[in-house]
């Protein structure tokens, strides 16, 4: 009893100062006490995309380490807009959190109105993990390396088409890149989600995608698609006679996605610090890092959440910019 009058005592005394001491002493208690119920972790794709993956490793962990229930809670749509803005109008409490991206910094500079601001909005707990992207065709597309894909595009042009999740996504932006560095006439085929994206791939409606190297392996290593180079630096250990796209020709061509967990804006400071080192310790455990790394997700090295916000800061920054110099709008 005495231990769980301190801590409200302890919480009271942060919230008072850092909200204007609008915080009662029951609040400070329910604080004390996080979490004391069920948690919905907000996830705005559908199921089996990267973000969801990562979220439900999370929520398993989060279960056992704090013995409450922690939901995954898909809520695609809207290149993930749909989702983050139902994280965005959810009590501050604790009890509803959710996964960002990086599409989620792109997309404030393609869409006239985002449903929420990006930069404000949330209150950044930390990155987990950063993904890269690896270069698959439709076996029907006959090419074996880059060059033979290139090749084929400039015999045939528009003739050739890449899959993304949507306009803006990720897999647009790495594709666009690509079509412009290799000086190609391709299409771009958006889709309402990475998942719609690569089922498009698998039924041959699309020639090839920059896919999610955790939805990539997978299907690479069952022969379901072929993959022909990686946007990392270098080689991936779970595809090692995979190139790069520098090893490939295409040199210093390089792209990296990060994932990580917020919350509403105005969720208290004591309850994201307490995310944030319980995120640390599971993202420290072998078997996690283990499981993550064979989907060809990195883990992101411990940061605080204000190194988080930085993060997110800096991605609005960028792709805003570049954004502008390509011209790339919603359609």
């Amino acid at each position: 009893m005495f231990r769980r009058q301190w801590l409200a005592a302890a919480a009271a005394l942060v919230l008072g100062t850092s909200l204007g001491g609008t915080v009662t002493q029951a609040q400070a208690e329910d604080i004390a006490q996080y979490p004391s119920k069920p948690i919905r972790l907000i996830v705005p794709l559908p199921p089996s995309s990267p973000p969801d993956v990562l979220a439900r490793v999370v929520a398993e962990e989060l279960q056992t380490l704090w013995g409450e229930s922690v939901v995954v809670e898909n809520r695609p749509g809207a290149t993930g807009m749909i989702g983050l803005d139902a994280l965005a109008r959810s009590d501050p409490d604790g009890y509803t959190m959710g996964v960002m991206f990086m599409t989620h910094t792109v997309l404030p500079s393609i869409f006239k109105k985002v449903p929420y601001d990006t930069a404000t909005a949330f209150s950044p707990v930390a990155n987990l993990v950063w993904l890269y992207n690896v270069l698959v065709v439709h076996p029907s597309v006959e090419a074996d390396s880059v060059a033979d894909l290139i090749a084929a595009a400039r015999a045939n042009p528009g003739m050739l088409t890449y899959a993304s999740g949507g306009n803006g996504s990720p897999a647009h932006l790495i594709g666009e890149s690509f079509r412009q560095m290799a000086d190609l006439d391709i299409m771009h085929i958006p889709y309402k989600g990475p998942a719609e994206a690569i089922n498009g791939l698998l039924g041959g409606d699309t020639s090839m995608m920059f896919a999610t190297s955790s939805v990539a392996v997978p299907l690479v290593k069952g022969q379901k698609v072929q993959a022909l180079a990686v946007t990392r630096p270098e080689r991936f250990d779970v595809l090692p006679d995979v190139p790069t796209l520098s090893e490939a020709g295409l040199e210093g061509f390089e792209m990296r996605e990060w994932e990580g967990i917020v919350a509403p804006a105005g969720t208290p400071e004591p309850i994201i610090q307490k995310w944030n080192e319980a995120l640390a310790t599971i993202m420290q455990k072998p078997e996690v890092r283990e499981r993550l790394g064979a989907l060809g997700m990195q883990p992101a090295e411990a940061n605080t959440p204000g190194e988080f916000h930085d993060l997110i800061r800096s991605e609005l920054d960028t792709w805003s910019s570049v954004i502008s110099r390509s011209g790339i709008e919603a359609s």
